[in-house]
Order: C-alpha cells, then structure tokens, then sequence
C-alpha cells in the first residue's frame, strides 16, 4: 500500500526556502503509477488510513488492536511533543513551541551563512510564515508513524498468505536531525521518532532501519545512541545473537549506507565535529561508497543486512527503510554528486531490500527521504512499479 497525503507536502518555496526540492515528488510518482500500474496498489491519505486501522481493528492481535491510533480518534499529527521528546532534548524541543521556532528552522536549512547574510533564502517572495513550517513538517513525521502502523496492521491482516506487510509513505525521512539541534535540512527526526514510538508501544520489539540515502543517517545513529545511554533501548554489546523477550527493553538496530566522503563526512564538517556527537558516532553498521564505487553498492548493501543478521541473532519485527533518491545520477544536489547510481542501479538497491524482507515474511514501511531537482521522483516510481 502507499500513504500519501497532499495536506501534508511543503512546498518550500512557500516559505522564501528556494533549495532545489521539486514541490511534490509523489504526486509525480503517482501520476507515473497511475498510468502505468494502476490499480496496484491501495492508495491511503491520513484520513482514509485511519479509518481503513479502526475498520480492521477488531482483526487484530490484541497488541494491534488496543492500539490508540486504531480505538480513539487521533489528530491528523500522530507524532506529538512526547514523541518528540522521547528521542529529541527536551530543550531543543521546547524550543520549536515557543518564539525561538525561526532561529530553528533558520538553522535546519542553512539559511543564514557564516557572515549572517541570506543562503538560498528570500523571505521577500514568502506567502507564508516562516513559523508555519514546523506545523507541516511534524504532519510529514507522523505520516512516518502512520507508516509503520499500516505495514504492521497489512502484515497481521495476511495471516498465513505468504505476502508481508509493506507500505511505502510518499514523504519522510528526516533523518540528519540530532538530538539537540536541526541539521541537514532536517528539523525533527522523524524516523527515529516513528521507530522508537513503535518500540514503545512493543507492536515490535526488534527493528531494523535501513537508511539508503546518499548521506550518512548521522542524526538517526546518534539518536539511537543516546536513547540506549538512557537505558531506553537495548545495547548490542558485541557482535553475537541478542536475545530479545516480551519483559526486555526493545532494540533498534541501525545501518547507514552512504557516500564515503560527502556531507556530512567532507573534511569541513569532521574537522568541527565533537567526540560522541554526529556525524562522528557510527550506526550499527556503516557502509561508506567512494566516488566510482557504484557496481559495489548492491552487494555491499546485501552484506551489510548481513551483519545486521549477525546483530540481531534472528528477524526483526519490523523495518523502517529509508528509501533516499538522492544517490541517483540525475539528482539535482551538489551535495550528492559523490554517488551517481543509475535508474537501473536504484531500482536494484529497492528490489533487493524488498525482497530480502519479503522472503522473511519481516513488515517494512518505506520513507522516500532525499530527492532534489525535477527526476526526484524516477527511482521510487519505478520501484515501485517494478515490485
């Protein structure tokens, strides 16, 4: 199934924000879809997607089915500032409810440059408050959540069908925001925020995130990080099975698979970089690409899930895949032109991890993450026509 709701969709430009991100890619890899698969997929926005859960709801097991977002009403946001604060700092998060929102956002999109002047900014061609943004972006994160809970709900409803539960979310994938602060044109992280609430909620106990953006999932890895020094999650203390039960605490597992030496790992941004912060602090597993590396990607990427394998000691319960189209040849980022993967290779990188997935009957939601210029949209459409 694919979640997608216009609603929810920034157009930066909006905002004076010019960066090169087409204003919606998935109306686009709709539109594509739409000619040429239609009808293959059911297509939810929020509002449907919850009334499909309740309408369900009473044919699930009971950990799916005393959910809250199936058995009371929900706001159309279904991350709110508990969510937040369950992998953000609590002063950071405060931050974004209060009159400091701008310099937030101002800060997360790299607005301002080092001498205080205007990047990429044009506050004189807004129609819309700069404020407004944050109300847009955390809706995006909860159509993460929201994800999370279809693929979920989809993988119960099959019962013995051989077929596992997948949603594709058509927006997401936050995932440079730190746990302090905004990065990376990423103001709140909404994959870490949707897995941990997941994790929580014990609807699955073992996750996996899969990040296949171009750049490093620095801001997710330190999350993670974080959330384990706190004793919230479960810490892999070595590379041998981890023995997950119902009374114990629920483990995230992280890999990053990314350009080896771009942003956020260019030597500008290491030589500044703290110890025990972003983007210094490793995933689970670190896969870095060079330059010219990209006949390597997929079978780096295969064997990479295979030392998540070896991590997790057996399935997880869940995936989170964070499906960045930035790698791809024609993507319209300077940031990005480390890796230049094909149309053919992109579709390959998907279809692997999907059908890796798939054969262990393992639930997955998918966030379409990075994507810059007018072709954003080419590889998940394609994917997904091809799955």
């Amino acid at each position: 199934m694919i979640l997608y709701d216009p609603g929810v969709i920034a157009n930066f430009h909006d905002y004076g924000i010019m960066l090169p991100i087409a204003s919606d890619r998935g109306k686009q890899a709709l539109s594509f879809l739409n000619k040429n698969a239609p009808d293959k997929f059911k297509v939810f926005d929020f509002s449907s997607a919850q009334k499909y859960l309740k309408l369900n709801s009473k044919k699930l097991p009971c950990k799916l089915a005393e959910h809250p977002a199936v058995c009371t009403d929900q706001e159309k946001y279904l991350l709110n500032r508990e969510d937040l604060e369950r992998v953000h700092c609590k002063t950071f998060t405060k931050q974004l409810y209060t009159e400091r929102l701008n310099a937030a956002i101002l800060n997360a999109f790299e607005l301002v440059d080092a001498q205080g002047k205007p990047n990429r900014y044009e506050p004189g061609r807004a129609i819309k408050p700069l404020s407004d943004l944050f109300q847009a972006l955390l809706a995006q994160a909860g159509g993460t959540y929201l994800a999370c809970l279809l693929a979920l709900t989809d993988n119960a409803l099959q019962g013995t069908q051989t077929k596992s539960g997948f949603c594709y979310y058509l927006g997401g994938g936050m995932h440079h925001a730190r746990y302090d602060a905004p990065s990376g044109f990423c103001l709140i992280n909404d994959v870490t925020a949707a897995a941990a609430k997941i994790a929580s909620e014990k609807s699955a106990p073992l996750i996996w995130i899969i990040d296949m953006d171009a750049h490093k999932g620095d801001g997710t890895a330190e999350l993670i990080h974080f959330a384990r020094k706190r004793g919230e999650l479960k810490t892999p203390a070595k590379k041998s099975e981890l023995s997950i039960s119902d009374n114990e605490k629920p483990c995230i597992l992280t890999l990053s698979i990314h350009m080896a030496k771009g942003w956020p790992l260019d030597d500008e941004n290491l030589a500044s970089a703290k110890e025990g912060r972003a983007p210094l602090l490793p995933s689970d597993v670190d896969i870095g690409i060079d330059s010219g590396g990209e006949d390597e990607y997929s079978y780096r990427l295969m064997d990479g899930i295979g030392e998540l394998e070896k991590l997790s000691g057996n399935a997880p319960d869940f995936a989170l895949v964070v499906d960045g189209a930035d790698p791809y040849e024609h993507d319209g980022l300077a940031s990005s032109s480390l890796l230049r993967l094909t149309l053919e290779q992109c579709v390959k990188r998907d279809t692997l991890v999907y059908r890796y997935l798939q054969d262990r009957n393992i639930p997955s939601a998918w966030v379409q993450a990075g994507g810059y210029g007018d072709r954003a949209w080419e590889p998940a459409a394609y994917f997904l026509m091809n799955t």
